[in-house]
């Protein structure tokens, strides 16, 4: 079935190849366009991890910070992905932006964000979405959905202004590229890849891919 761009979408023709620079600045400009076009959370993006026996999980988390260093997101290290990322620190992460007919792939590993950092995000947060992160023991089973608003609703009474201070069992990681990959969709399947890996000394080699 054929995929079809939104009118108001950048076009790519066959002539716009990926450039072979700056891999960050190429992530720059087409994460700018997908908070143009991309209707739902541009941010979005697969997180994959995996035990230290190789077994695979993925979800879909936001990215909340980027840039040469790295790319950043948030949450509760007592969650699943929390447990496998402390045992496992190789991840990978997909953006796909469905409207402009892309996605960038990134391969890596993880490091904690600062506790400045971490408190900072926190606190930029929508209260509600503060006290439902206090209140979540995240990935643990849960009886019923009453027993976690009831947990919401007794922060709510102790934080009324909903300032509830960032649990220390929450905060981020950023994922230090090794290698990013991005992918272009073309007329018939005639796709354009670019694979850029990191090197001995930091800086990057890169090289077009068959589709």
């Amino acid at each position: 079935m054929p995929v079809t761009t939104p009118a108001s979408a950048p076009q790519a023709s066959a002539s716009d190849a990926i450039p072979a620079g700056d891999p960050f600045a190429i992530f720059e400009d087409w994460f700018a366009q997908a908070r143009v076009h991309e209707p739902n959370d541009p941010n979005a993006m697969a997180l994959a991890t995996a035990t230290p026996d190789g077994v695979p999980s993925v979800r879909m988390v936001l990215l909340k910070g980027h840039g040469p260093d790295g790319f950043v997101f948030y949450t509760n290290f007592h969650s699943r992905k929390g447990g496998e990322l402390a045992a496992n620190d190789h991840v990978a992460l997909l953006f796909h932006w469905k409207s402009l007919r892309r996605q960038i792939r990134v391969e890596g590993t993880i490091t904690e964000v600062t506790s400045a950092e971490a408190d900072a995000y926190f606190a930029s947060r929508h209260p509600e979405s503060r006290l439902g992160s206090a209140a979540s023991d995240q990935s643990r089973p849960l009886a019923a959905r009453q027993d976690y608003l009831d947990r919401v609703e007794l922060l709510r009474a102790q934080y009324p202004d909903g300032n509830v201070p960032r649990p220390g069992h929450w905060s981020g990681y950023r994922v230090t590229p090794a290698a990013i990959e991005f992918w272009q969709d073309r007329d018939h399947r005639l796709h354009e890849r670019r694979r850029f890996v990191r090197d001995a000394m930091q800086g990057w080699n890169s090289t077009l891919l068959y589709p």
